[in-house]
């Protein structure tokens, strides 16, 4: 199945690049910065960085990078596409005594996308497919040594996704700042468990104003507003939902450090815990690296 996917991204660019009048310059290889940005409200996103919940002082730890490999300037057209890599894993830590994290759960994933953009005069259509592998899993942090067994008798579930998601959305920039809107519909060509719905969509919003703070030491300050809505079946489908706040120290589509404060209710994004419905404020932080 992954070769399949493999197979997919590099037949679609062959077909591209030969059907098109593209010259040398315009194609780059492993370009600098990121084409298309990972959503700030989207916890599916490759990040390095760390949530801390205050209910129970637990972690959530990212780890992941996401990289282009081929991008394609289409300035006649003001278009670009682009071919990227993604991996990604969060995992959740119960304890960090000791100076040593105690890993509970741990999610993974692996895949690429190909993006599109295309600028108008007020704002910027973008598009994005990727084809992930997710899987799941519980670790030594859930098992209990003394007994023998896991903790609260929660064995470890098969889980795995293989998904494909197309995402639509438009960039505004208004006079404060950046708009950016978005929608997703996504497919599992293979779920476990078999009881987890095949079919998911999530959309969003991010605001950034880049007018009210201006700079930091000399750096470029952005204050965010971000939200996203999930819905997922599992099996029941319900609405999830993630609100952030925070700054970014950087320019906004740029390398930099931001700080927020987080709220989630929804189905637990530990897939483990997939049929667990919570509520969940946080305060974290993360590197943004391209």
């Amino acid at each position: 199945m992954k070769i399949k996917f493999l197979a997919i991204f590099v037949l679609f660019f062959s077909t591209f690049i030969n059907s098109q009048n593209i010259s040398q310059n315009s194609v780059q290889l492993f370009s600098p910065g990121l084409h298309f940005l990972p959503f700030k409200a989207n916890y599916q996103e490759a990040r390095l960085g760390i949530l801390y919940y205050t209910s129970n002082a637990n972690l959530k730890v990212d780890i992941g990078n996401n990289v282009d490999l081929v991008r394609i300037n289409l300035p006649v057209s003001k278009s670009i596409i682009s071919l990227s890599v993604e991996f990604m894993g969060y995992a959740l830590s119960t304890s960090y005594k000791g100076n040593r994290l105690q890993i509970d759960a741990l999610d993974g994933f692996f895949g690429g996308n190909v993006a599109f953009s295309k600028e108008y005069e007020e704002g910027k259509l973008i598009s994005r497919f990727r084809i992930i592998h997710n899987s799941a899993h519980l670790v030594d942090g859930h098992y209990d040594r003394n007994l023998d067994k896991w903790i609260n008798d929660d064995e470890p579930i098969p889980f795995t996704r293989d998904f494909g998601e197309l995402t639509l959305g438009y960039q505004f920039y208004p006079d404060f700042g950046i708009i950016r809107t978005y929608g997703t519909a996504a497919y599992s060509t293979l779920v476990r468990p078999s009881e987890i719905q095949k079919w998911s969509s999530y959309f969003g919003y991010e605001i950034a104003f880049d007018k009210i703070i201006e700079q930091t030491f000399g750096v470029k300050t952005n204050l965010f507003l971000a939200n996203q809505f999930n819905l997922v079946g599992t099996p029941k489908y319900q609405l999830n939902s993630k609100f952030m706040s925070g700054v970014k120290f950087g320019e906004w589509d740029g390398k930099g450090l931001v700080l927020y404060l987080s709220y989630y209710t929804g189905a637990n994004p530990f897939s483990e815990y997939y049929s667990q419905r919570i509520q969940k404020f946080g305060i974290g932080f993360f590197i943004d690296f391209f």
